[in-house]
């Protein structure tokens, strides 16, 4: 995470919608549950929270995926055996509990999925996932600050927007946005990034803490794809966009002879978290791709400014002018703009002394 990642306007409905995706589970998991009480007035109060999450969740249910209604999913879940909804429900307290990975002592996280029927498990699995594929696309019950709500409520659409907007570095809306994962260009297709895949944590489809807006590289394979963020269920070694940030713990390094950019952190500490979010997203390689790129693009200027310069019959760069040059460029760098962390390392390599004279032993081989 390069850059600071907030929680937006919006969070709170997303966590309202998590705390539902919650007690919706496990009163599907509750002994005295069972296919009965999956009608509309079963669901209302007590059994949620508001007759509002009650008649949307009930609306939700009727929904089809693969041409079924997401209400025959949550009947096979009813009609487990009591073992597999008490090892179904212990999952997912244990999977609610994400926070508290980041704290001291943070309790066993589940690396497997719990012990129930795969196809039971392929079930639920579709059934938490559908929240965020057809609930979010939709609308949720939720107005921004979380409050139920029959119409209007937060969406898929309102949480991009929401998220562009509090992380806009330049705020004239027609300037290019970052990632905050990479600082590359965010582009127009970003993606909404399920930090802890959904794949593996359907109930953390809706999470507030689970949920940015990245570039659509940073979000495919290799980089992150279907990674997991956890070494073997421990989070120690790891940022996290909100819970653990990366912004102000990573500095860019280079090689001026291999023309390499590589990832640190500042602190010895957090050298482990750095090693693992760079291997995550592939940074140092593709920051050495935009390195040598902006590179080969102020040498392509300097080489077309020599040539015109031989046509006219004038004198060729001096280092000083060529060092004038640099520095010109790396003063009008904009931090608002995308990789400005990798052109400000460019900048500091170009103007080193040897770098410089080999600029002028390039130039001065033009004819």
């Amino acid at each position: 995470m390069l850059k600071p990642i907030h929680r937006v306007i919006c969070s709170p409905a997303l966590v309202a919608c998590q705390q539902l995706m919650q007690r919706f589970a496990l009163w599907l998991c509750a002994p005295g549950t069972t296919a009965a009480n999956l009608t509309q007035a079963g669901l209302q109060p007590p059994a949620m929270p508001t007759a509002i999450e009650a008649d949307w969740l009930w609306e939700f249910l009727q929904r089809k995926e693969d041409r079924r209604p997401l209400l025959d999913r949550a009947e096979v879940v009813v009609a487990m055996s009591a073992a597999q909804k008490g090892a179904l429900a212990a999952w997912v307290l244990s999977v609610s509990a994400l926070s508290a990975q980041f704290q001291a002592a943070p309790p066993p996280w589940p690396t497997t999925g719990p012990q129930v029927d795969p196809v039971n498990w392929a079930e639920f699995k579709d059934l938490m996932e559908a929240f965020y594929d057809k609930g979010f696309r939709a609308g949720l019950p939720y107005l921004a600050d979380g409050t139920p709500v029959a119409v209007g409520g937060v969406s898929y659409a309102s949480f991009v927007d929401a998220f562009r907007i509090a992380h806009r570095l330049n705020h004239d809306p027609h300037a290019r946005q970052v990632c905050v994962f990479c600082g590359g260009p965010l582009g127009d297709t970003p993606h909404v990034d399920h930090w802890v895949i959904k794949s593996a944590f359907p109930l953390l489809s809706m999470c507030a803490d689970n949920l940015t807006l990245i570039c659509s590289t940073c979000n495919e394979a290799p980089n992150k794809g279907d990674k997991p963020v956890h070494s073997n269920g421990s989070f120690a070694d790891w940022f996290h966009p909100y819970l653990r940030p990366g912004n102000g713990a990573l500095q860019l390094g280079y090689d001026l002879h291999a023309a390499a950019v590589h990832c640190s952190a500042f602190a010895p500490a957090d050298q482990p978290k750095a090693s693992k979010i760079d291997g995550l997203l592939n940074l140092s390689s593709r920051w050495t791709r935009e390195f040598k790129a902006e590179y080969a693009k102020h040498q392509d200027v300097l080489r077309r400014s020599e040539g015109r310069r031989i046509k006219a019959a004038q004198a060729r760069h001096t280092l000083q002018e060529i060092g004038d040059y640099v520095q010109q460029w790396a003063e009008g760098l904009s931090p608002s703009e995308p990789h400005h962390e990798v052109h400000t390392t460019l900048g500091q390599a170009m103007i080193e002394p040897a770098r410089m004279q080999a600029w002028l032993a390039e130039l001065a081989t033009i004819q």
